[in-house]
């Protein structure tokens, strides 16, 4: 182990150094190359229909909500009905059960890759655009998103693969090709499943990967002094580093980025509520006010742009761009779970949302508001939005916030890894050279997304990540029975207790 990590520093470092000289003309060409394509796949996954004048959705996001919406009723509110189930068992360990991590370990790792750079700059675009209102519908797609989480999840578990070593494979790849089979729809498991995976390692190099180093990158220069500051034009070796400290997480596997996402996720988001927490008690007098505002705008949308469609769009659109419901994601981290019951890790995985969206999400838009920070969001980025609106309060948060960006976007480089790793295997096959030449593009890919610029990139990612969704929730509608069997069966078993 030691001797693979200092080859692979070695030879990160001599590109890394060879690369730096060369990285404006690499961004240059790159985009170049790219724009066209990109442009032509990002008008086609986020093709919007204009619905009121001014007012356009775009159909992924419906497409998501629908399939939220439908698994909510399908399963009689499983995400009301079992929130309680759901926390006695992410607490329990089935030691015995088959399976690489624990219930808390497999929740915590798939919090890393969506508890991110979304929940504090996402939210504060989407409460920008959408005004207060927007909020309410981000909680309530959010709590959607727990019976689709909570479907997937549990289809993960089912058709996972137990390898030779002991190792777990699974994922939509798996409950695509194996349960869409088993229905006597094998060839269309058999490409959805192919083109999920491909879709899933240009989201895991992409989104959850360039994206994070570079919006990483761009925060430890705001508190090493900005332009002046000694790393402003070594992005490069910002890279390597991260590469560096990711490599020695993910070249153990699940059980290694287990035991770090475990503490990192809950310290991180434990870090974030707490300080949104003092911002609220300080203004404890605005709490009932902001409240108002939210419930008033979710119906009225008087002054937001679109009106009550408009806001409603946007908290929509927040939830699910945040919280991954229906992407597939998640599915591949809770797949790895110890379990003899498919069905608990899908309890479990409900957590997910309601963390990420009903908690941090929320908490994140209660400060902007509180703060009146909604009302001078002209000419600022969302990450910097959010930063002002906790900088009345909290002087030197600024420098907590890009801490805990940082923290954020290294936890989800972490998950991503896992995810576009699996999906390499599902292509190529399941051998170490195969697993250790994905962790290495991994890894060298965190350095040219500190370094480069490539819009192009990002958008066509992005796009992928939202194809996943296109094919997962083909799957999640076909294979609906199967896990409303697996709920039957285990509750059965339960009350004979």
């Amino acid at each position: 182990m030691r001797k693979l990590l200092s080859s692979l520093l070695v030879l990160l470092a001599t590109i890394s150094f060879t690369f730096s000289s060369f990285a404006v003309q690499i961004d240059e060409k790159i985009n170049e190359i790219l724009n066209p394509v990109s442009a032509i796949v990002v008008s086609i996954v986020f093709f919007s229909v204009e619905i009121f004048e001014g007012i356009k959705v775009p159909l992924i996001v419906v497409w998501l909500i629908v399939a939220a919406v439908f698994c909510t009723i399908y399963f009689g509110f499983v995400n009301i009905r079992h929130f309680g189930t759901a926390i006695k068992i992410f607490r329990s360990n089935e030691k015995n059960a088959p399976g690489e991590v624990s219930h808390k370990q497999a929740l915590w790792t798939a919090c890393a890759a969506t508890v991110g750079l979304g929940n504090i700059a996402g939210v504060a675009i989407a409460v920008s655009l959408g005004g207060p209102g927007a909020t309410f519908w981000m909680i309530v797609a959010g709590l959607l998103g727990m019976s689709l989480k909570f479907c997937e999840c549990t289809l993960g578990v089912k058709y996972r693969v137990i390898n030779e070593d002991g190792s777990i494979s699974g994922g939509p790849m798996y409950y695509l090709s194996a349960g869409l089979k088993e229905i006597g729809l094998a060839n269309l498991g058999k490409y959805l499943a192919i083109f999920f995976s491909i879709c899933c390692i240009g989201g895991a190099l992409g989104g959850g990967n360039m994206f994070q180093a570079n919006q990483s990158f761009q925060q430890f220069l705001n508190i090493t002094g900005g332009e002046t500051s000694f790393f402003s034009d070594k992005a490069w070796l910002y890279g390597l580093i991260m590469a560096v400290l990711l490599g020695a997480v993910i070249i153990g596997g699940i059980k290694s980025i287990a035991k770090v996402t475990e503490k990192l996720v809950p310290f991180m988001a434990l870090i974030y509520v707490s300080a949104a927490l003092i911002i609220i008690i300080l203004n404890y007098d605005l709490i009932f006010d902001a409240f108002k505002l939210i419930i008033n705008g979710a119906f009225t949308g008087e002054g937001v742009a679109g009106g009550f469609v408009g806001v409603l769009i946007q908290g929509f659109r927040r939830a699910a761009f945040s919280n991954e419901a229906g992407l597939g994601s998640a599915p591949i981290a809770h797949s790895a779970v110890k379990t003899n019951y498919p069905v608990t890790e899908g309890f479990v995985s409900l957590l997910e949302p309601f963390i990420d969206t009903v908690i941090i999400c929320t908490m994140t838009a209660l400060v902007i508001i509180i703060t009146g920070m909604h009302l001078e969001s002209e000419g600022l980025g969302g990450i910097e939005l959010t930063s002002r609106a906790f900088e009345k309060d909290i002087t030197f948060f600024p420098y907590i916030l890009a801490i805990a960006a940082i923290l954020f976007a290294f936890s989800t480089m972490i998950s991503w890894s896992y995810y576009g790793l699996k999906s390499w295997t599902y292509l190529f096959g399941k051998s170490k050279n195969n697993e250790n030449i994905f962790k290495f593009i991994y890894c060298l890919f965190v350095i040219f997304g500190s370094s480069l610029s490539i819009g192009a990139v990002i958008d066509l990612s992005d796009s992928m990540m939202f194809l996943m969704a296109l094919f997962n929730i083909v799957g999640v509608y076909l294979l609906a029975s199967k896990v409303k069997k697996e709920l039957n069966t285990y509750l059965k078993i339960k009350l004979s207790e």
